[in-house]
């Protein structure tokens, strides 16, 4: 039997709660498909997102609901829901909040209060994250990691759960700031949505048409999905799971020991953070699928929206136009998959 790090979920309790996981999500499901068509590939890896606790980019081209997909979810969890429109001019406390002065009316004396800005909600949508200059973009980055925003100095916690969800426009570049590596970085996933098929998109222009009223029914609060990270966490995983997690990552770093291909088409690979991202989805995909336990499968099913915004090409592949998903395929093919170990 191969070593596991974690105690395997055998409590009442554990496989109480991942029942209501598995549950909740089929509710989620339900509540989303009144209001979502189609689209089943990105409103997957949203919810793995929000089992895990990570943060998600959603790039595509306008029109595909982008927005609308993300202010649904909120809405079936009953979260609090803030949307930043990111533009040129935007400053960081215009996310973050500032302190203003304000008078007592009874003493008449004067005293700096904070006034939260809209990153403290439950689910943020940064809405075109890359119109905004790289300064603005920062603000974002102790919330999205430490949960928690410091202003003049004192520090803020933000309520739980908490995710940041950014989208980008992949078309229309003028204008436009390209998101600092270290905060691409903090992204578990990039979800890439694209055009439905010809029939859900009739389906689409039926509905959206006609008179819309849809209720959503609360499917799972948020203390239900703070349950749920804490359980992803407590799944099992062999080291000979991690050890291939790992070598995926390690594979997309030029150097000696790389594969050709990435030496020839990448000036940087994935950090640390791709790993962990790999297991802790992995870690999610297995509970929803009913299993206690995580295959070599699980993680390279998540390879693609965990490792294409961290594989920075190179000059030579941009100039070629090699898609960043076509050398995720080839790191897959040549990492052998252990033909044992779980």
């Amino acid at each position: 039997m191969t070593k596991t790090n974690e105690v395997a979920l055998e409590h009442t309790d554990d496989i109480a709660l991942a029942d209501k996981l598995r549950d909740g999500r089929r509710q989620i499901l339900t509540e989303l498909g009144k209001i979502i068509v189609g689209q089943r590939a990105v409103v997957d890896e949203v919810l793995l997102s929000l089992f895990v606790g990570g943060n998600s980019l959603i790039v595509g081209v306008p029109g595909l609901a982008k927005t609308l997909l993300i202010h649904t979810v909120a809405d079936a969890l009953d979260l609090t829901y803030s949307r930043i429109q990111f533009t040129p001019d935007l400053m960081p406390s215009d996310i973050t909040g500032t302190d203003l002065v304000q008078e007592d009316p009874a003493t008449g004396q004067r005293h700096m209060v904070f006034m939260r800005g809209p990153i403290f909600a439950n689910i943020v949508l940064a809405d075109e994250i890359n119109r905004t200059p790289p300064k603005t973009q920062a603000a974002l980055l102790e919330a999205m990691q430490e949960h928690r925003v410091t202003v003049q100095g004192r520090t803020y916690t933000l309520d739980e759960p908490f995710f940041v969800f950014a989208t980008q426009n992949p078309i229309e570049l003028e204008g436009t700031y390209p998101l600092p590596e270290a905060q691409l970085d903090r992204f578990m996933f990039n979800i890439v949505i694209g055009y439905s098929p010809e029939d859900e998109e009739l389906d689409v222009v039926r509905r959206t048409t006609a008179v819309q009223d849809a209720k959503l029914a609360s499917a799972v609060t948020g203390a239900d999905m703070v349950a749920f990270q804490a359980l992803v966490r407590r799944v099992p995983v062999s080291d000979a799971v991690l050890r291939y997690a790992l070598a995926l990552v390690r594979a997309s770093r030029p150097g000696p020991a790389a594969p050709e291909f990435v030496n020839k088409w990448l000036s940087y690979g994935a950090s640390v953070r791709a790993a962990q991202y790999l297991i802790l989805g992995a870690k999610a995909r297995a509970l929803v699928e009913g299993r206690y336990h995580i295959t070599f499968d699980d993680v390279r099913t998540l390879a693609h929206p965990v490792l294409r915004h961290r594989l920075l090409k190179n000059f030579h592949a941009e100039s070629e136009g090699i898609a960043t998903d076509t050398l995720i395929d080839q790191l897959l093919a040549s990492v052998p998959t252990p033909s044992s170990g779980l």
